[in-house]
């Protein structure tokens, strides 16, 4: 079953105020570890939000902070126990990016950098599946088409009436010009771009080669920020094994300001979309 509650956001919230309670208790991850004889990597995977968290772990880390206001301990209660329903996107069975998607579904907005290919959010179907099976050859067609699924299911954040997701992504030139799937694909892919550009809430800047050197240089990232000010922002890193997640204020503000670098780089909105036109039409010729 699947409900509105989103998972991913509550057992990262639930996190947040178990660290509290522990700091406020002037105590260590290493110390509440030994003191329920579980490991200090428990501790820190619950404290983070990246591990499914029970009623009975609320329970005995309550009873090691002492909590004295039962309905405190009630409703931390109440948020394991939501943070144990499944997203929607549980119904597509085993996806290794789930945390992100859960993140992404109920950010606010979403800034990215894009080196290597159109961003997610703004793919065609055609050219996710020739991403897809490009990117994992040895995928069946059933994983293909799953993984495909869940890629449109997300842009439902962008075309939504009700709160749309806010999307500020730079495309490295070279994903324009990275030939995914056919020519026809990518003109079409491209075009696509440009009609989403006249969103309101979505903005595309191209890095063109000449701009040599840049902060993004290292590669590709993503920055989330939430509407409820509880929610820290969140830099995703994607891998090929395991992926990155950063909430430490120090770390998100670095790679903000790198981002503002980014876009002060980048061709302006216009600049752009002009070149994503002219590329296109490259693809039609």
């Amino acid at each position: 079953m699947t409900s509105n509650v989103n998972p991913t956001v509550r057992r990262r919230r639930l996190g947040q105020e178990l660290r509290k309670l522990r700091e406020d208790k002037g105590m260590t991850a290493e110390q509440v570890a030994e003191r329920l004889l579980v490991s200090q990597s428990k501790i820190s995977r619950l404290e983070n939000g990246r591990r499914s968290i029970s009623q009975r772990d609320v329970r005995d880390l309550c009873g090691v902070y002492e909590v004295a206001d039962q309905r405190v301990v009630d409703s931390l209660m109440e948020m394991a126990k939501d943070s144990r329903q499944q997203g929607w996107w549980h119904a597509f069975g085993d996806i290794p990016y789930s945390i992100y998607i859960g993140l992404e579904t109920d950010a606010q907005s979403l800034r990215v950098y894009e080196p290597q290919v159109v961003t997610g959010l703004l793919q065609t179907r055609a050219y996710a599946e020739a991403i897809v099976r490009g990117g994992s050859p040895e995928s069946s067609v059933e994983d293909v088409e799953k993984r495909v699924q869940v890629r449109m299911r997300r842009q439902e954040r962008i075309t939504a009436e009700d709160n749309p997701l806010r999307l500020w992504a730079v495309l490295d030139e070279a994903a324009l010009r990275r030939v995914v799937g056919d020519r026809n694909v990518m003109r079409e892919q491209l075009e696509y771009v440009v009609e989403m550009m006249q969103m309101p809430h979505v903005t595309v800047q191209v890095l063109p080669f000449e701009m040599g050197a840049h902060t993004g240089i290292m590669g590709q990232y993503a920055i989330l920020e939430f509407a409820d000010a509880a929610d820290a922002s969140v830099v995703y890193i994607e891998g090929v094994t395991s992926d990155l997640y950063l909430e430490k204020a120090l770390d998100v503000q670095k790679y903000s300001v790198m981002y503002e670098h980014l876009r002060a780089q980048a061709l302006n909105v216009e600049q752009s979309r002009q070149f994503i036109l002219n590329a296109a039409k490259d693809y039609a010729r």
